[in-house]
């Protein structure tokens, strides 16, 4: 053997070594840009939905025949509101929590004791700042004017 063979291929291993160490980093980088990406999406939905569910319940309220109004009894009320003599549908569908593994919502009672608003019961800390600590402390609610 020669004496140069052998550091050559020495040195072949170091960069290969090196070449896997920073295509390792690379991967790390991507993965925490995309869970960042994925977390951020999640997030937007669960914002479109929070308000949808505060949309709907606010028209389930004011088109409340007669008097007193009322707040709906359950979120499936939302979706078929058999009040009228044809179904209303302030929702096309219960829309699970996606911020909750489980994708049930917490309920804010309305003072009649039906559905004001809806909650995450997730503890995760939110992206935004202005959101709160945790998911759990933003509420979609619908407030009826005095």
């Amino acid at each position: 053997m020669h004496p140069g063979k052998r550091s050559q291929s020495g040195f072949t291993y170091v960069i290969v070594l090196a070449a896997l160490a920073i295509f390792g980093i690379g991967l790390a980088a991507a993965g925490t840009a995309w869970s960042s990406t994925a977390r951020r999406d999640k997030e937007e939905e669960w914002l479109a939905i929070g308000a949808a569910y505060q949309k709907a319940i606010g028209d389930y309220y004011t088109q409340s025949p007669g008097s007193p109004r009322n707040y709906p009894r359950t979120l499936d009320d939302l979706v078929e509101d058999r009040r009228f003599a044809g179904t209303r549908r302030h929702l096309r569908k219960v829309y699970g929590d996606p911020l909750n593994h489980n994708k049930e919502w917490g309920i804010v009672p309305a003072p009649d004791g039906g559905i004001a608003g809806v909650y995450s019961l997730s503890e995760a800390e939110p992206l935004r700042v202005r959101l709160g600590k945790h998911y759990s402390d933003w509420k979609f609610v619908y407030q009826a004017a005095p």
